[in-house]
C-alpha cells in the first residue's frame, strides 16, 4: 500500500460512499470525525472534507482549522467541505433561491483544470444542499457551473484546493468516480494498489507478528465476515486457532448443521454448541426489541466464555468487526446514540480478560467479500445474505417462544428456498421473514381460522445504509403466499414489505 488518502467527516450521510468510491480505485483511506484528526504523517497523499447536515451559517458551525493540511496536503471539499473553505475565508455562503436538491447538469466545465480532466459538458451531477456560495475570495477560480449554481466548483489560486458544491460519490453523479480518480490518483500521486491479493498478504503477516504463538478463540456465526476473519486468522496461526459455534436456537432451519459442516470441511477447528434451550429460558416474556438484543448478546457472551475457558492459555479473542462497525461507533459529536446493541466495537466484558485481534477493521462488506473470493471461500458463504446478530429473535415482533421460532423458521426456509429456485437470491441484497405480533381471520376448508400474519421481506443495497424494496415477480410472490399458507401450520396470511430505508429501516425491530 503506497500512500492513502484522509476523509474527513462533518456528519453527511454519503461520507462512507467518498470512502467506498475511493477504496473501488484499488486506493487506501480512511475516515475520521473532523474534531478528531490523526496526525498528518507522511503516509496521507490528500484530504477530502465530507459534506454535512449543518449549516456554514449556524452560529454553532463546525469548524476546522486547515492550514496545514492547505500547506502541505492536496485538498478537495465536497458540498459543506467545499462553502466551509469559502464562508470562512472572506466568501459568503446564503440559502439558496431555489432548493438545490437531486440531478443538475454542468453547463461550464474548465476541461483544462487537473480535477475536471474528461468531464463532459452537461455532465449529470448530484445536489444536495439548502446553502449556496453566493461569493468567492478574490484568489478562488470558478472552474464550474449548472444553470443554478454559479459555483458548482472552484480552485484556489497557487494552491492544490478545490471545493465542489455537488457530490462525486453517488451514483447518480454520472461521472463521479473520473473525478474522484483525477483528485486521488492525479492530483495526490496515490499508487493504486489497495487490493484484495495485497491486503490478504499484510493482514497475514501482521497477524503472525502480532499473535506469535499465542492461542486465539473466534466466535463463528456462519455469516461471511467470522468466516473471512476465521480463514484469515487459519492461515496465520492454523492450529492455534479454536472457533466457536454457539446455536442460540434463532438461526435459519436446519442452518446448525449445515454451517458447521461447512466450517470443518474448511479445515478450521470449530467446536459446536447447542444453546437453545438456555436462550429461550433467559428471553421467556421478553417483546421489547433493544432487550431482546441485550440478553442474547449477554447470554452468548456468557456461554462463549464458558467454553474458551475450556481452552488452556488463550490468550486472543478475534471479532469479525468490519469497518462501517467502527465508523458508526464514532460520531462527529461523541458515541452515536443510535448504534445498536449488538455492533461488535466496544461490546467486550472486562471479565473476559482477552485481547482483541479484528482482521477485517479496515475493510468495508463488498471488500471483505472480495478478499473472500480470493481466499477461496465457497460463494454458499460469501453469497450469503446478512443475517442480524440477534437472529429470528428481533424478526419475532413480540415474545419469543420455540412454537414462534418454528413458524418463522419454516416460512424462512420456503421464502429463501424460493428466491434460489426462481434464481432471485442472488439478485437480492438481503431477504427474510417477520413474525407479526397480530393475528387474521382466515378460512381453511370449511373452518374459519384465527391465525398468525407473517411479512416477507426483500431488499436492494450495496452496504446497508440505505436500501430499496425489491420487486419481485407477482408469480413469485403468490407461490410464496401458497405455499407458506398451505405448508406452515399457524399462518393464514401472508403480506409483503415494500418500504424502502429511509424512512424504513431493513429489519423491523
Amino acid at each position: 500500500m503506497t500512500g492513502k488518502i484522509l476523509i474527513l467527516d462533518f456528519g453527511s450521510q454519503y461520507t462512507q460512499l467518498i470512502a467506498r468510491q475511493v477504496r473501488e480505485l484499488n486506493v487506501y483511506c480512511e475516515i475520521f470525525p473532523y474534531n478528531k484528526m490523526p496526525e498528518l504523517d507522511k503516509n496521507i497523499k490528500g484530504v477530502i472534507l465530507s459534506g454535512s447536515p449543518f449549516s456554514v451559517r449556524d452560529k454553532n458551525a463546525l469548524k476546522i482549522d486547515l492550514t496545514k493540511i492547505r500547506l502541505n496536503f492536496p485538498l478537495l471539499g465536497i458540498c459543506y467541505g467545499a462553502q466551509y473553505m469559502s464562508h470562512f475565508y472572506g466568501g459568503e455562503v446564503a440559502p439558496s433561491e431555489t432548493r438545490e436538491y437531486g440531478r443538475a447538469n454542468l453547463s461550464f466545465v474548465n476541461a483544462d483544470n487537473q480535477l475536471l480532466k474528461d468531464l463532459s459538458l452537461n455532465s449529470q451531477v448530484w445536489m444536495s444542499h439548502g446553502d449556496t456560495i453566493v461569493n468567492i475570495p478574490d484568489n478562488y477560480n470558478i472552474i464550474a457551473s449548472t444553470h443554478d449554481v454559479k459555483v458548482a466548483a472552484y480552485q484556489i489560486m497557487g494552491e492544490k484546493t478545490w471545493g465542489i458544491q455537488f457530490h462525486p460519490e453517488v451514483s447518480h453523479s454520472i461521472e463521479g468516480k473520473t473525478l474522484l480518480k483525477n483528485f486521488v490518483v492525479d492530483i495526490c500521486k496515490c499508487r493504486q494498489d489497495w487490493t484484495p491479493d495485497s491486503f490478504i498478504d499484510s493482514t497475514i503477516d501482521d497477524l503472525k507478528q502480532k499473535i506469535g504463538k499465542d492461542k486465539v478463540v473466534l466466535g463463528l456465526s456462519g455469516g461471511v465476515d467470522s468466516t473471512v476473519a476465521a480463514v484469515l486468522l487459519h492461515k496465520a496461526v492454523g492450529k492455534q486457532l479454536t472457533c466457536i459455534f454457539v446455536d442460540n436456537g434463532l438461526l435459519r432451519k436446519n442452518e446448525f448443521n449445515t454451517v458447521l459442516d461447512s466450517y470443518k470441511g474448511m479445515g478450521l477447528n470449530v467446536i459446536g454448541i447447542d444453546a437453545k434451550n438456555e436462550f429461550y429460558s433467559q428471553l421467556a416474556g421478553v417483546s421489547d426489541p433493544e432487550t431482546k438484543r441485550k440478553i442474547t448478546g449477554r447470554v452468548f457472551i456468557e456461554i462463549f466464555d464458558a467454553e474458551a475457558h475450556k481452552i488452556e492459555n488463550v490468550v486472543w479473542l478475534a471479532q469479525g468487526t468490519i469497518y462501517p462497525d467502527v465508523i458508526e461507533s464514532v460520531s462527529i459529536k461523541g458515541p452515536s446514540a443510535t448504534i445498536k446493541s449488538h455492533h461488535n466495537v466496544g461490546g467486550l466484558p472486562d471479565f473476559m480478560k482477552l485481547k482483541i485481534v479484528e482482521p477485517l477493521y479496515l475493510l468495508f462488506k463488498d471488500e471483505v467479500r472480495n478478499v473472500g473470493k480470493a481466499l477461496e471461500i465457497s460463494h454458499n458463504i460469501l453469497g450469503r445474505h446478512p443475517f442480524p446478530g440477534p437472529g429470528l429473535g428481533i424478526r419475532i415482533l413480540s415474545d419469543i417462544t420455540p412454537e414462534k421460532v418454528r413458524i418463522l423458521q419454516e416460512v424462512d426456509d420456503i421464502f429463501i428456498a424460493g428466491l434460489k429456485e426462481w434464481k432471485l437470491y442472488d439478485e437480492v441484497w438481503q431477504a427474510g421473514a417477520m413474525l407479526l405480533p397480530v393475528q387474521s381471520v382466515g378460512v381453511m376448508g370449511d373452518e374459519r381460522t384465527y391465525e398468525n400474519v407473517v411479512a416477507l421481506r426483500a431488499v436492494q443495497s450495496t452496504d446497508g445504509m440505505t436500501a430499496d424494496w425489491v420487486h419481485l415477480p407477482y408469480e413469485f410472490l403468490a407461490k410464496m403466499s401458497n405455499n407458506i399458507i398451505n405448508k406452515v401450520r399457524g399462518v393464514n396470511r401472508v403480506v409483503y414489505d415494500i418500504s424502502s430505508k429511509p424512512p424504513a429501516t431493513i429489519e423491523w425491530e
